[in-house]
């Protein structure tokens, strides 16, 4: 499924266009990996509306990636033909800048994304370097295992930067395909936590509860009490706003958005220092993932036997798929069967 031009889905509800392409062949160091799912990220609106626009045109979506590895590169020995892996939103980055060398390929000066600047997961076939694909844990079905590769990861790299303690109260804002997983690490990683969720739709208020969110309300309420780190997940201003005013003094807001729309920037005119951000409140922001986020979170997720909720659409479907993500009808993760 194959997009072809930068589209508002507003207007155009069927961007992506189903297409006969040559199977891609592995370069060398690479491996040719036969798709069996493909996650469905908010990503994607990004960039088929243009917020996030793709390198290149046309492009195929997709970053959240499962398959079985069918060929072999010249000097790719790291996998077996048949083995199971995971490709993830970082298809690549250099190895020698200083932030790669630091560990920190996610801020490399050349990252490439998957799906974005390369061919991605909706389609029968992809490629990708050997380093960059993951073997996979055995517990999980692939259509449990794409939404672990992006959304899973990115929230797991969310907590890291949250900075969490023990006891500490935490809140998410907005209760998608991220969110959903990352109240189950904080319930596993800190049991002596509580986490609150805000959200728009009160399908989602209660799909938090029912994952044992202490409480959930919309995302202009006022949290029980406040809180210590908030991670918000929208593509949206106005919950940033809303969540410093639930912030306590020298609490840290995540944002893990890889961008904000301008379509309520005017919030921000209510931004009020000493209320919102004065008595050292911190703002961070989440970049890409590296492939240790990748790999711990994989690690993870089988130790605590996560289990996303997942919803499964034909890849023909895949318009429909994000049509609904777009008008939030969403119960956890989306997640394209290909073939």
């Amino acid at each position: 499924m194959v997009l072809h031009a930068v589209t508002d889905l507003a207007s155009n509800k069927a961007p992506l266009a189903q297409t006969d392409l040559p199977k891609p062949v592995p370069a060398e160091g690479e491996v040719l990996v036969r798709i069996s799912v493909c996650g469905v990220c908010h990503t994607e609106l990004d960039e088929i509306e243009g917020r996030t626009p793709p390198s290149m045109l046309p492009i195929i979506p997709g970053h959240q990636i499962v398959g079985r590895v069918e060929g072999l590169g010249r000097g790719a020995s790291r996998f077996s033909p048949g083995q199971r892996v995971g490709i993830a939103w970082i298809h690549s980055a250099c190895g020698r800048c200083r932030h790669c060398l630091a560990g920190r390929e996610n801020l490399c000066g050349e990252f490439r994304a998957t799906g974005r600047d390369v061919h991605g997961g909706y389609a029968e076939y992809t490629t990708v370097p050997e380093k960059f694909a993951y073997p996979l844990p055995d517990i999980f079905t692939d259509a449990e295992t794409a939404p672990l590769l992006c959304a899973g990861a990115i929230g797991f790299r969310s907590l890291r930067l949250a900075g969490i303690r023990e006891g500490d109260a935490i809140g998410l804002t907005g209760f998608g395909a991220s969110a959903h997983l990352v109240l189950q690490m904080i319930r596993h990683l800190h049991p002596a936590s509580q986490v609150v969720v805000f959200s728009r739709t009160v399908a989602e208020q209660a799909f938090a509860r029912e994952l044992g969110a202490a409480w959930a309300g919309d995302t202009a309420d006022r949290a029980p009490e406040k809180l210590q780190a908030i991670i918000d997940t929208t593509p949206a201003w106005t919950p940033v706003v809303h969540a410093l005013r639930n912030l306590e003094k020298g609490g840290r807001l995540v944002i893990n958005a890889i961008r904000k729309e301008d379509r309520d920037k005017d919030a921000l005119s209510s931004l009020d220092y000493e209320r919102d951000l004065w008595m050292e409140k911190e703002i961070k922001s989440v970049a890409n993932l590296t492939r240790r986020d990748v790999e711990e979170f994989l690690r993870l997720a089988a130790e605590m036997r996560i289990k996303p909720e997942v919803q499964e659409y034909p890849l023909i479907d895949a318009n429909r798929a994000l049509l609904e993500l777009k008008e939030r009808k969403i119960r956890g993760a989306k997640v394209l069967r290909i073939g």
